[in-house]
């Protein structure tokens, strides 16, 4: 009997310290920190605060979208703690301390409005790369059936992002050039451009899968289509080239490798310098471990198990 009691005591003992200890690393962190930066990461990034916050109550994030510039500008200016990137890091960036942990995965995609008066033929012939440099870059190509190779004379209307983005810059490199070199009318936000190309029945724009898609429905976004890419030149959209009419087919793509890069790009935060301040680590932690769960329903493509351990280095 003696035996039995002092087992169940180590027992109590055992449940209360484990109790104890789960409460105390629920509870240890506080403060607060600040995060801006990426549209496309925007998203994600909210629902991981989220979660974050929910283990760690005195905590306080504060999140806020801007773009790639604005993220980047913030971080060199150490006004924010996290900067939120939709596109790669360049060498003078780096020099300047900017520190890149890659944290997910998703693609710029062209988009029309739903009302476009040739919605179908527009769809099912897609645009070629050639075609979309003509339209994007030379200002060759200023009408649908030029761009499209459908019959129409009906004119097309270009809309750009009128911010430093990441959106811009890989849909630009994907044409061999840069952002500057654009054409179009110049929208803030991708939220925005999203908005102005849902309003013109003649419009053609881009912008990342997060504001393409709902993440819910998997479809795109009510009253906007996703143009697809004619990756084989042969004037129409194929089977297997058919994958961004909905978003767990792209995802996949993405996955994959059929959806071409940079168009297809790794999201990141980056710090000034290798981050020191515990919430800000913890924070990089979760995301890279428990956080990557949510991922793929709020409509990302998650990272190897190699991939995010090496990024969790960079961390510790």
């Amino acid at each position: 009997m003696k035996r039995t009691t002092v087992y169940l005591c180590v027992t109590l003992v055992l449940l209360i310290t484990t109790w104890s200890g789960a409460k105390a690393q629920t509870c240890k962190l506080s403060g607060s920190i600040t995060i801006s930066g990426a549209f496309a990461l925007y998203p994600m990034a909210v629902k991981w605060v989220d979660e974050f916050k929910k283990i760690n109550t005195n905590v306080k994030i504060d999140i806020s979208p801007g773009g790639s510039g604005k993220g980047m500008t913030d971080i060199l200016s150490k006004s924010v703690n996290i900067g939120m990137i939709s596109r790669d890091v360049i060498p003078a960036e780096t020099s300047k301390g900017v520190y890149t942990i890659a944290v997910t995965r998703d693609a710029v995609v062209l988009i029309v409005s739903g009302s476009n008066p040739q919605l179908n033929d527009v769809l099912a012939h897609g645009i070629k790369k050639s075609a979309a440099n003509d339209v994007f870059i030379t200002g060759k190509y200023n009408t649908w059936g030029q761009a499209t190779g459908i019959k129409s004379n009906s004119p097309l209307r270009i809309y750009s992002r009128s911010d430093a983005s990441g959106d811009s810059e890989m849909w630009a490199k994907y044409l061999g050039k840069q952002q500057q070199d654009l054409l179009g009318v110049g929208v803030f936000g991708a939220p925005g451009l999203a908005q102005a190309v849902k309003k013109d029945p003649l419009a053609i724009g881009y912008c990342c899968i997060g504001y393409a898609y709902d993440p819910k429905t998997k479809q795109a976004n009510p009253g906007i289509k996703i143009l697809p890419i004619d990756l084989n030149n042969n004037g129409k959209i194929d089977p297997d080239e058919n994958f961004c009419d909905n978003l767990n087919n792209l995802l996949n793509a993405i996955s994959s490798g059929k959806y071409p890069t940079p168009l297809s790009r790794d999201l990141y935060f980056i710090t000034n310098g290798k981050p020191t301040n515990p919430i800000v680590q913890e924070f990089l932690k979760f995301v890279l471990t428990d956080g990557q769960k949510y991922v793929t329903d709020a409509g990302y493509v998650g990272f190897a198990k190699s991939k995010l351990d090496a990024e969790l280095l960079k961390v510790k």
